[in-house]
């Protein structure tokens, strides 16, 4: 009888040890998606939304800037407009660990940011009365987008006209069609900044924004439905969204940051480090290539610390997110963000004249680890 007892506690304790274990994993699953869901909102609401605002308030100040520089030719304003054009650079490059959503789907990212600037295009462009004619007017704005390759549009070619040899030009040195030319151009790259602010936030857009680009018929929601990308990214796993689950969200995340550490290194930096194309130079005519590339690796960092320096929250971080699954990752993420930074801040500037030292190379290896232990955090959540 005691024996039989024993036997049948046995199974008793087996069972119960089996239904505790099964729980727990699914008290796991359910946690990790509840803090997905927290890491998902904060990465909208505190590192897209700041970002996109300040590149969107940038922009508008630089379109209205450049618009009263070609009414009023002055050095002031000519040295105010290239002020206001750093100050929206650095928020775009700071937005590039996030090119997926509506600088994706939208082609934005080729339609403001292609360089080298087709010079040959452009010297026809400035030989064009007729196209000239349709830039300078009310709808200069929307002539340019429509009418000018991506080659002559956004940040390179009003760059291309306010800066030479890492300076601000001198207002005396423009004619009048290089100065309808940037205002026409700083209109469109605004209203491509208003379609990354509002196709992201949606309704907490300013509604100037938002009416501006309806009146230029540019959208802003994601493809058929009416989600802002910051409401698609908040609903990932429920109906409506295209993220299948709020892991999927946070994975998206993941991959941005890799991809646009693995562009700097293999494609920034190496192009013309290694030869193969010593045109491919960003931000060329300012001298800010290496600040842009340092920008890329802060828009990684600001990802990955759950927002822009001031709004960051540890607890909901994706980096808290990771080290929760493996801390050692997670410090090695740190690492390699570090390092990132350390050896683009080593680079010999301006880029443009030492693109072929030996410290670049150095900053492309560190990129290519940034890069890859990204891989290894998308790994990481992809089994958890």
């Amino acid at each position: 009888m005691k024996k039989h007892f024993m036997k049948l506690s046995l199974v008793a304790l087996a069972f119960a040890t089996i239904l505790a274990t099964s729980c727990g994993k699914d008290d796991d699953v359910d946690n990790n998606d509840e803090h997905a869901a927290v890491v998902a909102e904060q990465f909208v609401d505190h590192t897209v939304a700041p970002t996109y605002t300040a590149l969107a308030d940038a922009t508008e100040r630089l379109a209205d800037q450049l618009a009263e520089l070609r009414a009023n030719p002055n050095e002031g304003l000519m040295r105010e407009a290239c002020a206001t054009f750093l100050e929206a650079r650095a928020w775009w490059e700071k937005s590039e660990a996030f090119l997926f959503g509506a600088a994706g789907d939208f082609g934005i990212d080729p339609h403001i940011d292609s360089w080298p600037l087709a010079e040959t295009e452009f010297n026809n462009l400035m030989n064009s009365p007729l196209v000239l004619q349709s830039l300078d007017g009310d709808e200069g704005d929307v002539n340019a987008g429509l009418n000018l390759g991506n080659n002559l549009l956004g940040f390179h070619g009003i760059e291309y006209i306010l800066f030479q040899n890492g300076q601000p030009k001198s207002v005396a040195s423009l004619e009048e069609k290089h100065l309808i030319y940037i205002a026409a151009v700083a209109g469109d790259l605004r209203n491509r900044c208003y379609q990354l602010e509002v196709g992201w936030l949606g309704e907490q857009a300013p509604q100037s924004h938002i009416d501006k680009l309806d009146e230029v018929e540019l959208a802003y929601t994601v493809a058929g439905s009416d989600l802002s990308y910051g409401e698609n990214m908040k609903r990932a796993g429920r109906a409506g969204s295209i993220y299948s689950s709020r892991m999927a969200a946070v994975i998206a995340m993941a991959q941005g940051c890799s991809d646009i550490a693995d562009e700097v290194g293999s494609s920034k930096i190496y192009a013309a480090w290694h030869g193969e194309d010593i045109t491919y130079i960003e931000s060329p005519y300012s001298y800010m290539s290496i600040t842009d590339f340092t920008n890329n690796i802060i828009s990684i960092q600001n990802v990955w610390l759950g927002g822009i320096e001031g709004e960051r929250s540890t607890g909901r971080s994706l980096r808290q997110f990771v080290a929760d699954i493996d801390a050692d990752l997670a410090a090695k993420v740190d690492a390699a963000i570090e390092l990132a930074l350390t050896k683009i801040a080593e680079m010999p500037a301006p880029f443009s004249l030492h693109y072929s030292d030996a410290k670049n190379g150095e900053a492309v290896e560190a990129c290519a680890e940034l890069s890859e232990v990204f891989g290894e955090v998308i790994d990481a959540l992809r089994i958890n």
